[in-house]
């Protein structure tokens, strides 16, 4: 049966929910995965809704078949994250939006939904910048947390698109945090400025991100050594084709 299918019974009041589906520098898969990881926060539903793949998830070194859309929780602090280690297609993200709104709507949830802003001209250090928009009556979070609001008219496209229209259409206040996000890279760095100027003050929840600074060096210095490759190519006479080590 389509929706949102409990396997373990935890006590939340009115949570607040954090979108981790892949997307431009898949900043909401990392943010996501990562406080999952760093709250240890258990896994007590999976989201069936129409039109997500029928693959079969395992993890490292266990057994269990898991699927490929699931909700954790850390109930204490009434949180709720959504892991997906699959897309969800554009034909299957009106069906979805619906689906995991309704389990919003009869549960009181909170929303924040996570999109990366492509910009190919963020240089290897700079900052990413992190912007606020808001459904139903929520204008007021992004004002409580010092988030400005896009200085350029938008499209937040995809199903994190489709998840905002639906909360929109049905008045349900939650807030779409937009972050400036590289590309072609995973990107930690923006990961990082979404949980620590976002996600952690409006959840009022706590999380470490020094990880994440790790892995921001490790793409960095990639960053350095791809830029410096290319470089080397373009000044040689012939060209050639050969290995390069990438992030995964």
């Amino acid at each position: 049966m389509a929706g949102v299918n409990v396997r373990r019974d935890v006590d939340l009041d009115a949570p607040v929910l954090v979108d981790g589906l892949p997307g431009v520098g898949l900043v909401g898969k990392i943010a996501a995965d990562h406080i999952i990881e760093e709250l240890d926060l258990t896994y007590f539903a999976s989201v069936t809704c129409e039109g997500l793949p029928q693959v079969a998830v395992h993890d490292a070194d266990r057994p269990d078949v898991l699927p490929p859309v699931r909700l954790y929780a850390a109930p204490a602090e009434d949180l709720v994250v959504l892991q997906s280690d699959v897309p969800v297609s554009r034909t299957a993200a009106s069906d979805f939006a619906a689906c995991v709104t309704t389990w919003l709507h009869d549960t009181d949830g909170f929303p924040i939904y996570i999109s990366g802003l492509a910009d190919e001209t963020m240089e290897i250090d700079e900052v990413p910048d992190l912007y606020g928009i808001a459904t139903g009556d929520a204008a007021g979070v992004l004002d409580d947390h010092d988030i400005p609001v896009p200085t350029d008219r938008g499209v937040v496209g995809g199903p994190t698109g489709a998840l905002l229209h639906e909360a929109a259409d049905r008045g349900l206040p939650g807030v779409g945090l937009v972050v400036e996000s590289d590309p072609q890279f995973p990107d930690p760095a923006a990961a990082r400025k979404l949980i620590v100027d976002g996600v952690t003050p409006i959840a009022d929840v706590t999380v470490s991100t020094d990880n994440l600074v790790e892995q921001s060096e490790q793409i960095r210095e990639q960053k350095q050594r791809l830029a410096q490759r290319m470089q080397e190519v373009g000044e040689e006479e012939s060209s050639q084709a050969r290995p390069m080590r990438m992030y995964q």
